[in-house]
């Protein structure tokens, strides 16, 4: 049985199937994730939705979760963000960081 899908949210992580493998971050074209440490997690890291606001809902990173451990809302229930430059520039730089956050 699967979790409750969070209302207002356009995408969101199951924690406990992440293995923090990078591939949804480094597949984000709108930097809205990022790895973030986690001295509790396997790998010392977990993905986090950082910025939900610049979320266009392309679907890259649930369309190439090997775990299916995030979720992107549905085009007809949520508004997703217009892709902008400043959402473009914060994805380059979360990348050139090996995925890590930069805030």
């Amino acid at each position: 049985m699967s979790a409750a899908i969070p209302e207002n949210t356009p995408v969101w992580v199951n924690e406990a199937r992440c293995k923090a493998c990078d591939i949804c971050v480094s597949r984000c074209p709108a930097g809205v994730l990022a790895m973030v440490l986690d001295p509790h997690k396997v790998l010392d890291k977990i993905v986090k939705v950082l910025h939900p606001e610049s979320c266009i809902g392309c679907m890259e990173c649930e369309l190439h979760c090997p775990d299916f451990a995030i979720s992107v809302a549905d085009r007809k229930q949520f508004k997703f963000a217009k892709t902008s430059k400043e959402a473009q520039e914060r994805a380059e730089r979360i990348k050139a960081n090996h995925f890590m956050t930069i805030e």
